[in-house]
């Protein structure tokens, strides 16, 4: 009897070690442990977002609650090479319009993507660099028009992905729907506007920027590109999304999902000598 107890107590203290050491390979393995992200705020002349200071609040949160490093800026003097390599990603919460102020900058920004790193767009970040080729694939399409701010319905499309675990497959929301131009062929759909459930007040301008997309459009999507990782949402208008738990986690995953494909950055691969050198596919 004794033997048995002393055999049970062996197993029994065995399997709490193992817990502990797969507890720990997985908080290892937790791919936003001690990274660093960067925000980048600055808009070019034109609208500018109310919603921003409470993006940057709310990624700020995420970061001391899951243990990354978040850095945010409104200066383009930033875009070096030397400082960029420090980060997992950047993240550009509702950037519009021109938001480098040189050159040397965007191919900074194009270098350092393609030495691997990750990009997380949120909102009207598809306004952003409207005059820039490379930019606006790395995106997936150029801002062309939005309805206006209505309650409307989002579906999703590939329920598998992490950043659109947790949101309702049919999910109604108030935001504005997004539509987009120069669309690159290289995205992978999450989820999708259901324009049909948008305001018809606007029915010809709905038929116009929606073609030729019968009923959804893609709202949040992936994709590798030129060596880095991207993730866009186009949600998020409202300053009141930023509090919303269903909206944060759609966020937090997005930002999970792009620091899990990050490896050590190379910038040995990167090849960009001026804003327009050609992409290699």
């Amino acid at each position: 009897m004794i033997s048995i107890l002393k055999n049970t107590c062996k197993a029994f203290l065995l399997l709490v070690l193992l817990s502990c050491c797969f507890s720990a390979i997985a908080k290892d393995k937790d791919p936003l442990k001690n990274i660093k992200v960067l925000v980048y705020i600055k808009n070019g002349k034109g609208y500018v977002h109310d919603n921003i200071p409470n993006a940057v609040k709310c990624i700020q949160k995420l970061g001391q609650e899951n243990g990354f490093k978040v850095d945010v800026s409104d200066t383009a003097i930033i875009f070096t090479e030397d400082n960029l390599k420090q980060y997992t990603m950047l993240i550009f919460p509702s950037t519009n319009n021109d938001v480098f102020d040189t050159d040397a900058q965007r191919v900074a920004f194009m270098r350092y993507i393609e030495a691997g790193g990750g990009f997380v767009g949120i909102h009207s970040v598809t306004g952003t660099e409207r005059n820039w080729k490379w930019f606006k694939q790395m995106l997936g399409g150029t801002f062309a028009w939005h309805a206006k701010n209505q309650t409307f319905t989002e579906k999703v499309i590939d329920p598998s992905h992490p950043s659109v675990q947790g949101v309702p497959k049919v999910w109604e929301r108030a935001d504005e729907c997004y539509f987009a131009k120069e669309l690159y062929p290289g995205i992978k759909v999450l989820m999708a506007h259901d324009f049909t459930t948008l305001n018809q007040n606007e029915a010809d301008k709905i038929k116009t920027f929606s073609a030729p997309y019968a009923e959804l459009y893609p709202s949040v999507w992936y994709q590798q590109y030129d060596g880095g990782n991207v993730w866009i949402t186009a949600l998020g208008h409202n300053k009141e999304n930023y509090m919303e738990p269903v909206f944060i986690n759609h966020i937090f995953q997005g930002i999970k999902f792009i620091a899990g494909q990050a490896k050590k950055l190379d910038f040995k691969k990167a090849y960009a000598d001026s804003r327009d050198t050609p992409l290699r596919y």
